[in-house]
């Protein structure tokens, strides 16, 4: 069975990729990011909207983080 998930809100997508062991935000150039060991995470900015599932997916994606791991914690 596919997991299937949910836009998330910015505040709350950045505690729970703090939970997953990155830091930050942290801001240094057109968008921030967020840091783990080498792994550079570029985030949207906070616009008051939530992270639709799509964009979601992709920043999963390239944070290394599976879609069932997301789901669990």
């Amino acid at each position: 069975m596919r997991c299937m998930l949910k836009s998330i809100s910015w505040r709350m997508f950045v505690r729970r990729l703090g939970e997953f062991g990155f830091s930050g935000p942290l801001w240094g150039g057109k968008y921030p990011f967020m840091v783990k060991g080498n792994l550079r995470l570029h985030i949207p900015r906070d616009h008051g909207s939530d992270i639709d599932a799509h964009l979601l997916r992709e920043i999963l994606r390239q944070a290394e983080i599976s879609i069932e791991e997301w789901m669990k914690k």
